[in-house]
């Protein structure tokens, strides 16, 4: 990995909150997530993010959300099954104008009835929007 490819890396998990070394498990992967943003996520981390299957307990929740997938508290509250205290859902959902767009009002109603608080949104991907979401008692 050439020195740009890592500093990129870096700075996608930075951009995250994450560091070398976290544990962070993706939950509804699909063929239309952004590949790139996840081997720069895994780069940074320094190891693969965790399956649905697996049952640490991980530092942050990367969850791709469309339209269409079902509820969306149910999906968040799924969320927090393996996140350890001080830990960060990040909630991926398509830009406006692509397929499976979530309007951002979705986010807002859901998030407090699973338990969680909109802090912050981020630019990781052309596709997909993240927003950063933590616990109400974490913030």
């Amino acid at each position: 990995m050439s020195e740009a490819e890592a500093a990129t890396a870096v700075n996608v998990a930075g951009k995250l909150g994450f560091k070398k070394g976290d544990l962070v498990q993706e939950l509804g992967y699909d063929d239309d997530v952004d590949f790139e943003f996840r081997e720069e996520l895994e780069d940074g981390l320094g190891s693969e993010v965790l399956t649905e299957d697996d049952q640490d307990v991980v530092d942050g929740v990367i969850l791709w959300w469309r339209s269409g997938d079902g509820d969306l508290v149910d999906a968040l509250v799924d969320a927090l099954t393996s996140l350890g205290a001080g830990g960060v859902v990040w909630l991926l959902t398509p830009k406006s104008g692509r397929p499976g767009y979530v309007p951002p009002a979705d986010v807002q109603e859901a998030a407090p009835t699973a338990g969680l608080h909109s802090t912050s949104s981020a630019g990781v991907s052309r596709e997909w929007s993240a927003t950063r979401l933590v616990s109400r008692r974490k913030q």
